[in-house]
């Protein structure tokens, strides 16, 4: 038909021409001879038309019998596959389907003009979107695809079920029987033990190995004990979750465990899951037992997507008595102190007694060692500044910088101290931070997940009472020229320090920590000068007794809001709760305030509850007994409300801390 086609109408289209020029031709002459030519035209412009009308006629035939046959044959197509196949319109409801839909996907049940959506269990946006989506269908898991098409000014979509039930349960026991490293240690087990008889060790050693025992017992793994107080163990996913659901039980098991029947055993443990091979299991497993011992110990880590995941952690830290990495540390410090031109150091924003305590520490004993020393501090957001004040008359105004000054004046051969803060987001200057080629941190909170990961020396040491403490144990092992001892100003910042987060020797205080005091009283401290630094005005005592007044009791914890405005709000705040504290059968404070935009929670504790994991909830952190944190775009009321609801989440949960 495609060729005879153009042939014929070629010839009629060629006579119409042969017919036409001899007419045009001949028009002057004869009129018959033109009238008989142009009839001839005419009816071969009609033989042509009358030809394409039935040609069309008969094209059109054909089409329509060829789209029959490739209807059919699809529709045979469709039904004949090994997979099921389902056609809905519009309104998403079936209109056609195969047989092995009906089979295994509808079982046997009729579906025409059902919605798909309520009868699959599936979104089907998802997969028009996506072109396909998984979906478990009657125990079987089928990836569903998509493709659209158009007929008589209706659309449809047909939707191919490709059953992949095999390769997800393969994914799935892959999954499962994955192992992972665990390592478990038992916190300062050579200070617990060093007093202990060796019946005790023996015991303790037994009682712990079965505890052990029977929490491997119950998976399909192994464990090996590598020291006298580290265990590695390899555990397959499915048993790890199932202990990760249990909150990690062992903890509490691990605690009936007391030597001389005091002293209760704790175990550290870090996780090492989500990782791809056993040396970066292990890896992962040393990151969160260090995340573990660095928040205090009698804790288990478990390192997410998100950052780490917290269980435990209700104990409090067991002092360590040992000054040996004290010594090492100070002997590496003093070592970086001396093959640098310049030290700068710093402590966290709106600085305490504490961190500018311990950075005058550390200067004092720079400028011992002939070394130039600066302290940059924002005067205007700092809580220390009768401290800065006294040191200034001392030092003649040399030792305190803006931090601005102190980022110009940086040099590649400079060190930068970090003191009272191992996080990023709470130093004084970001950028003195970046700037700085070399970088020491000490400081005793419990480690947090954005910690300065680029020290030279991490010296962090949650048991201590405060950094001023650690910088004093320091500063004691340095070599100074001619055996000189600091000046005794820098003794009595330290001590305020000390003074300041152990509330007057009460809370956090150990043999170490009066050892400390005991050396900064030898160094000259006056206790009449430190105990001035803590006064307050007249003005500042009743707005502190205007904030404990307002105290309401939720829960044995005591819960006092500032609607007020002062400059010393910051100061006034954490001696509040601290005040709160001597209510009875209060377990914990918490003082609201707003400076600014934000509003601030200071909360304390006795110990009795870990204050540090309920303001982690709130975004903030601290310690076991000291901790805070800021809300950004919140009212009081709000943050009220919030911190209710995270003290009783810590409280009907308290293993998973």
């Amino acid at each position: 038909m495609k060729k005879k086609f153009p042939a014929v109408m070629l010839i009629l289209h060629l006579l119409a021409l042969g017919v036409l020029i001899p007419a045009f031709l001949l028009s002057n002459n004869n009129s018959t001879i033109i009238n008989i030519l142009f009839a001839a035209a005419i009816a071969i412009i009609f033989s042509c038309i009358v030809y394409t009308i039935i040609y069309s006629r008969n094209s059109m035939r054909r089409i329509s019998k060829m789209n029959q046959h490739l209807e059919s044959s699809a529709a045979e197509f469709m039904n004949s596959l090994p997979a099921p196949v389902a056609v809905i319109d519009d309104n998403r409801q079936f209109v056609w389907y195969n047989q092995v839909f009906s089979e295994k996907i509808g079982l046997g049940q009729d579906v025409y003009g059902l919605d798909f959506e309520s009868f699959v269990k599936m979104d089907i946006d998802i997969i028009s979107g996506n072109g396909y989506g998984i979906c478990p269908i009657n125990g079987c898991i089928y990836n569903v695809t998509s493709e659209k098409f158009e007929k008589n000014d209706m659309s449809f979509l047909v939707l191919y079920f490709h059953d992949d039930t095999n390769y997800y349960t393969i994914k799935r026991d892959m999954t499962e029987s994955h192992p992972n490293v665990v390592i478990i240690t038992i916190d300062n087990y050579d200070e617990i033990m060093q007093n202990a008889k060796e019946s005790e060790k023996a015991q303790t050693s037994v009682e712990t190995e079965k505890l052990i025992e029977n929490f491997m017992s119950k998976t399909n793994g192994f464990i090996k004990k590598t020291s006298s107080n580290t265990f590695f163990a390899i555990i397959e996913n499915k048993h790890l979750n199932e202990i990760i659901e249990e909150k990690f039980k062992i903890l509490d098991s691990a605690r009936n465990i007391k030597i001389s029947g005091k002293f209760p055993l704790t175990f550290s443990i870090g996780v090492g899951q989500g990782a791809h091979s056993l040396a970066e299991s292990e890896k992962i497993a040393r990151q969160c037992l260090d995340m573990a011992l660095g928040r205090g110990g009698d804790q288990a880590v478990v390192k997410t997507d998100n950052g780490y995941r917290f269980f435990g952690g209700v104990s409090n830290g067991v002092e360590k008595r040992s000054r040996s990495k004290t010594r090492i540390i100070a002997n590496a410090m003093q070592d970086l102190i001396s093959n640098c031109e310049r030290v700068f150091i710093m402590g966290h924003r709106f600085g305490d007694l504490d961190s500018v305590g311990a950075a005058c520490g550390i200067a004092g004993a720079v400028i011992n060692l002939e070394k130039e020393a600066y302290i940059a501090v924002d005067r205007s957001k700092n809580l220390a500044v009768n401290l800065i004040d006294k040191i200034d008359t001392e030092t003649e105004g040399a030792l305190f910088v803006t931090p601005s000054d102190a980022e110009s004046m940086i040099g590649p051969n400079d060190l930068l101290v970090i003191v009272d803060t191992h996080n990023k987001d709470y130093i004084e200057s970001r950028t003195l931070y970046e700037r700085a080629r070399a970088v020491v941190v000490i400081d005793h909170h419990r480690k947090t997940v954005n910690f300065i990961d680029n020290a030279v020396i991490f010296h962090h040491e949650p048991y201590a009472s405060s950094a001023s403490e650690m910088v004093t144990e320091m500063i004691q092992y340095f070599n100074y020229p001619n055996d000189e001892k600091i000046a005794s100003c820098f003794a009595d910042a330290l001590l305020s320090g000390i003074m300041l987060d152990t509330k007057n020797f009460v809370m956090r205080t150990g043999v170490r920590t009066f050892e400390a005091a005991a050396f900064l009283k030898k160094l000259g401290a006056d206790t009449i000068a430190v105990k001035h630094l803590f006064s307050n005005s007249i003005d500042s005592y009743r707005r502190k007794t205007q904030i404990v007044t307002s105290a309401k009791l939720h829960n044995n914890c005591a819960i006092a809001s500032a609607d007020f405005k002062s400059d010393d709000i910051r100061i006034v705040a954490p001696q509040a709760a601290d005040e709160l504290l001597g209510i009875t059968d209060v377990d914990a404070s918490f003082v609201i305030y707003r400076t600014n935009s934000t509003v601030n929670i200071s909360a304390r504790s006795l110990g009795g509850l870990n204050v540090q994991v309920i303001m982690e909830q709130l975004g903030g952190g601290g310690h076991q007994t000291m901790a805070a944190t800021q809300l950004e775009n919140i009212t009081i009321e709000e943050a009220a409300k919030a911190l209710i609801t995270a003290i009783d989440d810590c409280k009907n949960s308290s293993t998973d801390l």
